[in-house]
């Protein structure tokens, strides 16, 4: 029997403001900062403390919600989401149940059949939780974490493959990072991944018990947990048995996942409107005024570099990081009026820099290439004066010294000798100090051009025009082969 994957995703985003979401505490690296240290009597629940909603975190969600091609609600609620754990001082998260900031949105992702077009049922605020650390037999709690911004996306169940998964989550932290608003460091848990499975018989469109897989933190085990999910209700299916509606973690060492408790339904949680925060309305002018403001976003982007004559490939690849995005544009810019074509810009920047980036461990914004220096070394190898090899070298001087293309080339005699009358002259040079090898090729062997090519060079230091002298070569053999 075959089975298909109905899976959607909740997604947690820290949101990047420098205060928490109900009080004016500092938002800090909670993997970094001394404990308890940036907390106050509201984010730590202390009675009589009322919360005060942080514009900044309603801007940002706004933004993600128009970026997400939603419906920005009029009127939202915040709610009280009532359950017990010792990270969760109050007794109950403030989060939005009913009446949420966004609705109804999509983006598209890349699938095999083409581009595939992802709902996404609701955008929410919420507070996030602290921080527990598991020692020995007991546990402690850093309550720095407690209260800030916390934006969740929930998608429908829209993703039928790992693939899916794996492209909607890598597209949605894309967005967020061009968008400003959180900083997909995976690693630090400031954005989070919870993928609700579930399978049915493939070609119906019934909806089958989901379970609730949490702990994913990459993309691999995003991918590894679903598939080993997928796989495990699939089986229990096959035998005839039935999926238990539950929260599993997945544990990346043994690669399973692993139940944690009964999944719990909306109305287990006990949500009714927070007394404190009175409902939230949405100037229509003032999420305007922040459509406007919108950076351009991936796929516009991506569309816009497409027109530039670069292959689909190279723009996703430009496109992935607003910062090599912007560093390919700012190029773009500089080479205009000097001879100097996108594909080539894009070329240098996959090819070579990201190499050296790798290496190095730097980011694009942080090398010593600037834009404008890699568009002068690249018009230095456009324009003959130094060939291709000689250009991946100095590009290598120039990102570790910060030197530009011309000062190395002209401190170094890098300059490639493109004069036909030199270059004629030490063709004419090799052939007749290698008479063995002209007959060889007057006998056939057209094998023996490349010899000659590679001796004209290796005679010339490597600094001769290539093209220049194939040219020469090709013309000084035509004449000795005539009859």
């Amino acid at each position: 029997m075959n089975f298909e994957p109905v899976i959607g995703l909740e997604v947690h985003a820290e949101l990047l403001t420098q205060s928490k979401m109900f009080c004016g505490c500092a938002v800090v690296d909670s993997t970094t900062a001394e404990p308890n240290r940036h907390v106050c009597p509201v984010c730590t629940g202390q009675p009589g403390a009322l919360p005060v909603v942080n514009r900044r975190a309603v801007e940002f969600a706004i933004r993600v919600g128009l970026a997400l091609n939603c419906q920005i609600q009029p009127v939202n609620v915040f709610a009280r989401k009532n359950y017990f754990y010792p990270d969760l001082p109050k007794g109950y998260q403030i989060s939005q149940y009913e009446l949420p900031l966004a609705t109804h949105g999509w983006i598209l992702i890349d699938a095999p059949a083409g581009a595939k077009k992802i709902r996404v049922r609701r955008v929410h605020l919420e507070e996030d939780t602290g921080k527990l650390f598991h020692v020995d037999s007991y546990s402690l709690v850093d309550f720095n974490r407690s209260g800030v911004p916390l934006l969740e996306i929930v998608s429908e169940p829209d993703l039928h493959s790992v693939e899916d998964v794996k492209a909607y989550a890598t597209k949605l932290r894309t967005i967020l990072r061009y968008l400003g608003v959180n900083n997909g460091d995976m690693e630090k848990g400031v954005i989070r991944f919870e993928a609700n499975v579930s399978v049915r018989r493939a070609g119906t469109g019934e909806l089958n018990t989901r379970t609730e897989i949490k702990n994913l933190n990459s993309f691999r085990a995003m991918v590894n947990g679903s598939a080993y999910e997928i796989e495990r209700q699939s089986k229990i299916y096959e035998a005839g048995g039935r999926v238990e509606q539950e929260t599993l973690g997945w544990n990346e060492a043994t690669g399973k996942t692993v139940s944690q408790r009964s999944k719990e339904q909306a109305h287990d949680y006990r949500y009714f409107p927070e007394p404190d925060i009175p409902p939230l309305e949405i100037d229509p002018a003032w999420v305007e005024e922040i459509r406007a403001g919108l950076t351009e976003l991936p796929d516009a982007k991506r569309e816009r570099f497409l027109a530039l004559g670069l292959s689909p490939y190279d723009a996703g690849v430009l496109v992935a990081e607003r910062a090599v995005a912007d560093y390919f544009d700012a190029a773009v810019g500089a080479g205009k009026g000097k001879g100097v074509e996108p594909k080539a810009i894009a070329n240098w920047i996959t090819s070579q820099l990201f190499g050296l980036l790798n290496e190095s461990g730097q980011e694009i914004e942080a090398s010593r290439v600037t834009p404008e220096k890699l568009v002068g070394l690249i018009g230095l190898v456009g324009s003959g004066i130094i060939n291709n090899n000689t250009g991946k070298a100095v590009l290598a001087e120039m990102f570790g010294a910060g030197q530009s293309a011309e000062e190395i080339v002209q401190a170094k005699g890098l300059a490639q000798v493109s004069d036909e009358g030199a270059i004629a002259a030490a063709v004419a040079k090799v052939i007749a100090d290698n008479p063995d090898q002209l007959a060889l090729y007057l006998g056939g062997k057209e094998a023996v051009a490349r010899w000659f090519f590679g001796q004209v060079m290796r005679g010339m230091g490597g600094k001769s025009n290539p093209a220049v002298v194939q040219k020469a070569l090709d013309e000084k053999l035509a004449v000795l082969k005539k009859p």
